[in-house]
């Protein structure tokens, strides 16, 4: 299994809503997004730092329930749109 990327928020972001999420709301530097079938996160967007490997992972498999490998082929997409 690759690792996990090294992605900062703004990005992050981004590829949420590649995915299908809304922002919702925003409260100081953190973003709250939800998807049609009701999941949500929040995206810390703290200037230009990469977002920690433990709370990257916690978002994807809490938050947004998908496999690492799901996250992965789904992030290869969006970049190569990008």
């Amino acid at each position: 299994m690759p690792k996990l990327p090294a992605i900062q928020g703004k990005e992050l972001l981004k590829f949420l809503q590649y995915i299908g999420f809304e922002i919702i709301r925003t409260r100081g530097s953190h973003v709250r997004l939800k998807s049609n079938d009701g999941r949500v996160t929040t995206v810390p967007i703290h200037s230009n730092k990469v977002l920690p490997k433990g709370l990257l992972r916690k978002i994807i498999r809490e938050d947004l329930k998908i496999e690492l490998e799901d996250f992965f082929n789904l992030y290869a997409d969006f970049k190569k749109e990008k």
